[in-house]
């Protein structure tokens, strides 16, 4: 049996914090340092007597050095798209700014500008499995039937874009062919006036056949029925991910050593899943495939992600939760007054368990439009905006949930 002090949960967190953040700062799904964080997940559980599932997935990995863009002598700055393939081209720049310009133009053998409507959101990536919308599905299959050799992005701001990045990558999906780089709107519009002319395009990039890991601990009599805990453990290229979601899974270290001396009917799950930020969301489909059996197996679905703000408090949200559940945990949260109810918000894992219409429990912090629009998936999510007593409070109100679980979480609840 631990003891179970105050000094001990902030000394571990921290240490928990600083390994994820600064001795694996990019924990990008398929990179080395990506399966370095999963194993560090599975071997400190496994000290508190959870049985450990890896449940493996194919992915990808992507290097990128940089790309180069010249016209006339004179180069623009380019970002080179995230998983883009590399290519060494010489072709003439023709602009489109339209679905209607991007149908009846040839393309084949030219570097195609993008501009205006086409460029005005991301584009899903083209196998993304729970959201892709009917005109970003009909830009991809026009591009790739029209085989331009390579793609321009000129893109603005969109606020739904994390961490407000400026400009944003056009295209963050591995399974498009199409080499690409994006640039500003305004270096967009004096390239525009160079259309027709011969550009060189060089991407130094590699994609890299890869494979990550889901590491799902279990603990618990019940065989069937079963408490869900989860958190996405990798994170987006150039960012250490402090909130975005090392602070998540740092909260279920804590909770799984609360745990250590549990030995109760009811089965609990903690679950660090490994693909969130990923184009693909393999770890996802990986878990819905082998790890989700049947709906009803899950009494409740409990997802941590953006939680831990040294701003504001942690809030929390339900979906699907009978009035019985939503009162008793509640009741439970009324005892943590750095608990707060908050809006419903779908970006995240929870996701998984809602669409198929299992309960589900949410939890990120009330500052969630500041974080979303200025320090997600940005250098600038480093481990000094954490607050380890948020974390501290939030494990016990989930350890709260699993000691009162046989109380409030029965058949009729299901």
């Amino acid at each position: 049996m631990r003891y179970n002090t105050e000094t001990h949960d902030q000394a571990k967190a921290q240490d928990y914090l600083h390994y994820l953040c600064t001795e694996l700062p990019n924990r990008r799904t398929g990179s080395a340092e990506n399966r370095a964080a999963t194993d560090f997940f599975a071997a400190t559980v496994e000290q508190f007597g959870f049985r450990i599932e890896r449940s493996q997935f194919s992915c990808i990995d992507w290097n990128s050095e940089g790309a180069t863009l010249e016209v006339d002598g004179k180069r623009t700055r380019v970002h080179v798209s995230p998983y883009s393939a590399g290519i060494d081209v010489q072709a003439p720049i023709i602009r489109l700014a339209s679905l209607e310009e991007l149908a009846s133009s040839e393309l084949h053998g030219r570097i195609a500008l993008l501009a205006g409507e086409l460029v005005k959101e991301q584009l899903m990536p083209k196998n993304f499995p729970f959201y892709n919308p009917e005109h970003h599905r009909e830009i991809i299959a026009m591009l790739e039937q029209k085989k331009p050799a390579a793609l321009i992005a000129a893109t603005g701001k969109d606020p739904q874009m994390a961490g407000g990045v400026y400009p944003f990558p056009l295209f963050e999906d591995g399974d498009f062919d199409i080499p690409s780089v994006y640039i500003t709107d305004v270096e967009g519009e004096r390239l525009a006036a160079l259309e027709g002319r011969i550009a060189s395009l060089h991407i130094d990039a590699a994609r890299i056949p890869s494979t990550g890991f889901n590491m799902i601990a279990r603990k618990g009599n019940d065989k069937t029925l079963r408490l869900v805990f989860c958190a996405h453990i990798d994170a987006k290229e150039g960012t250490p991910g402090a909130l975005d979601n090392a602070a998540g899974i740092v909260t279920l270290l804590l909770l799984a050593e609360r745990l250590l001396d549990y030995s109760g009917e009811q089965a609990v799950e903690i679950a660090a899943l490994n693909g969130e930020d990923y184009y693909a969301a393999s770890g996802e489909i990986q878990y819905l495939k082998s790890s989700l059996g049947a709906p009803g197996d899950i009494l409740l679905a409990i997802n941590i992600d953006g939680a831990g703000y040294k701003d504001g408090r942690t809030a929390y949200s339900l979906y699907g939760c009978s009035d019985k559940l939503t009162h008793q945990l509640k009741t439970i949260f009324s005892g943590y007054p750095d608990l707060v109810e908050g809006p419903e918000w779908y970006q995240s894992d929870h996701s998984l368990f809602i669409q198929q219409g299992i309960p589900a429990l949410a939890f990120t912090s009330d500052q969630f439009d500041a974080l979303w629009s200025e320090i997600a998936h940005t250098p600038d999510d480093q481990p000094h905006l954490v607050s380890i007593q948020k974390l501290i409070s939030l494990s016990a109100a989930l350890h709260d949930i699993v000691l009162n679980a046989d109380r409030f979480l029965t058949e009729g609840d299901r």
